[in-house]
């Protein structure tokens, strides 16, 4: 067949040598630098931190064109034995991103773990406690009495104003507020989803600024640490503080973006406007485009 019987040995010892380095750590650490480009960098740490929790311990140093949906399987049966069903499901998904990476890449010629997660009951869909608009005078009474920081209740009433995250209000830094264009415009890196968002600042979110200034204008954040210089209040600060006045099982921060946006859709606001002051991703990019030129003015009123 015109093929060097030595060629060929040496190019399939090589080929051989390179499917054994191409381990699944290797190639999550190769999937993981593209991935963090596209989602915030707490949230890449945090898919990347699971895998190495639950899976590179055992599966990590082996050739990725090895791995079989037993042997991944077998890896998640203690997590499942724990009830841990949305780490399940989490830890699934990368493993199924990096296996997808390493087919583009040319590495494997299939993915052999599409269907894993059918091994496992599936989990139940749970939404984060909130409590109803027509309750806010409760937190908001609760929230004036509390025995907590000023700058902890000043952080809980700044996401009620703006409807961020919990982790993008506790990151929020002063060089990110533009007061002449009454704005915050929060880079891309700090944003769950990857995409600056600029946020329309009321004259309670200004007056809120004005009250915290004395207190934290010295420091890069809103809302800096007691106990860590130089770094911002810890993302669950505001969860610890809301358990404190008695809304366990109630409210958490997470939910106060809920509470926004019951009562925007209950006032019958246009969805695709409250979406984007959310800063839900619009999964047609042309729209997305659109939305975030257009609707600024809107998200003022």
């Amino acid at each position: 067949d015109n093929i060097d019987p030595q060629e060929y040995k040496a190019e399939q010892r090589q080929k051989n040598e390179q499917a054994h380095l191409n381990t699944l750590e290797h190639i999550a650490g190769q999937w993981y630098e593209v991935k963090k480009t596209s989602v915030s960098t707490s949230y890449s740490q945090k898919i990347y931190r699971s895998l190495e929790l639950h899976i590179l311990p055992k599966l990590g140093k082996l050739p990725i064109h090895k791995i079989t949906a037993t042997q991944a399987i077998e890896v998640l049966k203690p997590l499942s034995e724990a009830g841990k069903l949305d780490m399940i499901k989490r830890v699934s998904q990368a493993l199924n991103q990096i296996m997808t990476f390493a087919v583009n890449t040319g590495v494997i010629h299939h993915n052999p773990l599409t269907k894993i997660t059918s091994a496992f009951k599936s989990p139940e869909r749970r939404h984060q406690p909130t409590i109803a608009p027509s309750e806010l005078p409760e937190l908001m009474k609760a929230l004036s009495y509390a025995n907590i920081h000023l700058l902890t209740r000043a952080m809980i009433e700044w996401q009620l104003h703006t409807m961020t995250r919990p982790s993008e209000a506790a990151r929020a830094r002063w060089k990110d507020i533009d007061l002449k264009a009454e704005l915050w415009n929060i880079p891309a890196d700090r944003i769950k989803m990857k995409r600056p968002h600029s946020i329309p600042l009321s004259p309670q979110a200004l007056e809120l600024l004005e009250i915290i200034k004395p207190h934290s204008g010295d420091s890069e954040f809103l809302f800096p640490s007691d106990r860590k210089p130089g770094q911002h209040r810890n993302t669950q600060t505001a969860n610890m503080a809301l358990k404190r006045m008695g809304f366990a099982g109630r409210l958490v921060a997470h939910g106060l973006r809920s509470i926004a946006s019951t009562a925007l859709n209950e006032q019958e606001f246009n969805p695709d406007v409250i979406e984007a002051a959310l800063a839900h991703l619009d999964k047609n990019e042309i729209r997305a485009a659109y939305n975030r030129s257009q609707y600024l003015e809107k998200r003022r009123v």
